[in-house]
């Protein structure tokens, strides 16, 4: 079983190349807020539905304090492409070989149509200005999450 995360616990330190191959890393981020979110792959309906919520409400995300990346394990150039049809406008970060994910309770056994596989588990993190977990909400859905987070966030 996948070690989760949990509230106050300090986000584990990740650098993964984004959508043009530059390293970008949770340490970026500090002294703000950021959204780490974890999706299966690119241009998949519930990822893209996601991703597009994600984009729709950055504004509102940003003047909040709040920066958004999202992380899947898809190659860069995917998440290029992706980016480019769906003008997405937040960093999507490679992680191919699943460390990150795994790292974050993110990857591992979940329930797929009634079987258990390894994969994926859609995911969101919110992290604090020192860089600890705030929130760390796993299994979610794609569909309606951007929405709630907000709405749990205050935003």
């Amino acid at each position: 079983m996948t070690e989760r995360l949990s509230e106050g616990q300090q986000a584990p330190a990740f650098t993964l190349p984004d959508s043009t191959g530059k390293q970008i890393s949770l340490a970026d981020y500090k002294g703000g807020k950021v959204i780490v979110y974890c999706y299966p792959a690119a241009s998949t309906p519930g990822c893209t539905k996601e991703a597009c919520d994600f984009t729709e409400n950055l504004a509102l995300l940003n003047e909040a304090g709040y920066a958004v990346l999202g992380v899947s394990p898809d190659k860069p150039e995917k998440l290029a492409t992706f980016i480019a049809e769906e003008n997405l406008t937040f960093p999507l970060l490679s992680d191919v070989d699943k460390s990150m994910m795994t790292a974050w309770g993110a990857f591992g056994e979940k329930k797929n149509y009634g079987k258990v596989v390894q994969g994926v588990i859609r995911s969101t993190f919110v992290v604090d200005e020192q860089g600890r977990i705030e929130r760390a909400l796993y299994n979610v859905r794609a569909t309606g999450h951007v929405a709630r987070l907000i709405k749990d966030l205050g935003v």
